[in-house]
């Protein structure tokens, strides 16, 4: 690996946790990252995907924020399943598993160390499409759903040198509360 930067071919080893650790080391010590890495990595992981939505985010391992043909900017799965406007925490539209009682909790924590029944659910989210176990919480029972990664995705594409053309304000606030009062209106 040349110090001026990764290749994509790094970056799929990488993103497939298959990069030698040494040069992983290496990547983490340079002294001036390369400037294209974030967009070469957006290519290697648009790559991987079936569907041609442009990948402006990924938020795990298998979700993106994407940019529709319309101009919305959603939660997709690797899969293709939609998980709805970014900004709408996407647990809203997952399959949600929740295990509350001991037993339910023993099945995926095996030792004495664990969350106790009547304390804490442990809820499970999958993707509606494909199945995958896209998150787990582990929450004080009746908790909202967390909200957990909710980036600025304009910030990000303008420091990284690449602002998108449909940058505003109002991309970059929680919808999930307006959504959640929808839904009670509709009761």
């Amino acid at each position: 690996m040349a110090e001026e930067g990764i290749s994509k071919e790094n970056l799929r080893l990488l993103v497939d946790s298959e990069l030698q650790l040494d040069a992983i080391h290496k990547l983490i010590r340079m002294p001036i990252k390369d400037a294209d890495r974030f967009w070469k990595y957006l290519e290697v992981l648009q790559e991987r995907v079936p569907w041609k939505d442009k990948i402006l985010v990924r938020i795990s391992d298998k979700l993106y924020v994407v940019k529709k043909k319309d101009g919305k900017r959603v939660v997709k799965c690797d899969c293709g399943q939609e998980f709805g406007d970014y900004r709408v925490n996407w647990k809203l539209s997952a399959d949600v598993y929740v295990r509350r009682t001991d037993e339910e909790i023993a099945e995926v924590y095996t030792t004495q160390i664990r969350p106790r029944e009547g304390y804490v659910e442990v809820r499970e989210f999958y993707c509606p499409g494909c199945q995958a176990q896209l998150g787990v919480e582990v929450v004080p029972e009746g908790y909202p759903f967390i909200f957990e990664v909710f980036p600025d995705i304009d910030g990000l594409h303008k420091l990284e040198g690449k602002p998108l053309p449909d940058a505003r304000e109002d991309w970059f606030e929680d919808r999930t509360p307006r959504q959640t009062e929808l839904w009670v209106k509709e009761k």
